[in-house]
């Protein structure tokens, strides 16, 4: 009896008994690992299936982007079983909202880009001349393909890389972490923290791109937080996605690193001649001061879109309150704890 009583009590540790599937930190923890295992193998599987083939930088940049699409539906698929939620509460509820959320977005990660270059420009800090090209260099080999084709490809391998991020990050890690927090400092502050937590983590894994500093990094932690805050203020990914994606392009077409990194293809030959403090130098304007005003901009832009589209502007609880496909035995069990 004591030991029945003892493995019941490590079992309700472990799995939420209303819920009936493992509780937050346990979830994460497996999930980790399945997808990383799945993406080891989905790896192999695509480079056996390329290496069949003759071996082109077409199928180089297949590879890659196949790499990110399959990797996230992988991912996903994995924390849907695991979560047992549904698709809208992982932000990917893709009704007629979500998708002018992303247009909004788009327009917003395109835009700050050319704030940039014009800011840039007007003080003399950098030197722009008009050269659509691919250079050797960078992630992906452009260099293959014609300028208009590689401007084309580069396009969409943001738009599955840049959204993975968003989709892992803040449609998973974020609203587990917060659902793993309600039940010790209540839903609004779990939110809170689970949008600095993974801000942070956003920050580090851009720490070992080239040219990275305690700048770049301190910077995209904030960037982590307005996109944490797309999400966390509408519910949907839409923004955050949009954004991000936009962005990455942006920098990149317009000739600017894109967190250290030049991208092979851009419609500008853009070089900095600022000083590195302010204009990020080799690692762009994700490594300088000048990101911080565009965080003023991007902020105020979002809370008035927010504002308008939802009629306020709210820190939303519910990202906290999983959204389940299964019956529960009370509504005490959103408290994952």
């Amino acid at each position: 009896m004591v030991r029945s009583d003892f493995i019941m009590e490590v079992r309700r540790y472990i799995v939420n008994p209303t819920e009936h599937r493992l509780r937050a930190p346990w979830r994460v923890t497996l999930w980790l690992f399945l997808a990383g295992f799945g993406l080891v193998l989905l790896s192999g599987v695509v480079a056996l299936a390329s290496s069949a083939g003759r071996a082109t930088p077409a199928v180089a940049v297949a590879r890659q982007i196949a790499l990110f699409a399959g990797g996230t539906a992988l991912a996903v698929g994995i924390g849907y079983l695991l979560d047992r939620r549904t698709l809208a509460d992982y932000g990917l509820g893709l009704d007629r909202q979500w998708w002018r959320d992303a247009a909004f977005g788009l327009a917003l990660g395109a835009g700050l880009p050319a704030l940039v270059l014009l800011a840039e420009l007007s003080v003399g800090f950098v030197e722009v001349s008009v050269a659509l090209a691919t250079v050797d260099s960078g992630p992906l080999p452009l260099t293959a393909f014609g300028p208009a084709v590689a401007v084309l490809v580069l396009g969409a391998f943001f738009l599955v890389q840049a959204t993975a991020e968003e989709v892992l990050v803040r449609g998973y890690l974020l609203t587990n972490a917060a659902e793993g927090l309600a039940g010790w400092v209540g839903r609004r502050r779990a939110v809170v923290v689970a949008t600095a937590l993974t801000a942070a983590l956003f920050g580090v894994l851009h720490w070992t791109n080239p040219g990275a500093s305690l700048l770049s990094v301190a910077n995209i932690t904030l960037y982590g937080l307005l996109l944490g805050a797309c999400y966390v203020l509408t519910g949907r990914l839409g923004v955050a996605s949009g954004f991000h994606v936009a962005w990455n392009y942006a920098l990149a077409v317009l000739g600017f690193p894109v967190s250290g990194l030049r991208m092979g293809v851009a419609l500008l030959s853009t070089e900095a001649t600022g000083p590195a403090l302010v204009t990020g130098g080799a690692f762009g304007p994700e490594g300088g001061l000048v990101a911080l005003p565009l965080l003023g901009v991007g902020g105020a832009a979002l809370y008035w879109w927010v504002r308008r589209e939802y009629g306020g502007v709210e820190l939303l609880e519910s990202v906290a309150t999983p959204d389940l496909r299964v019956r529960v035995r009370s509504d005490t069990a959103n408290q994952d704890g």
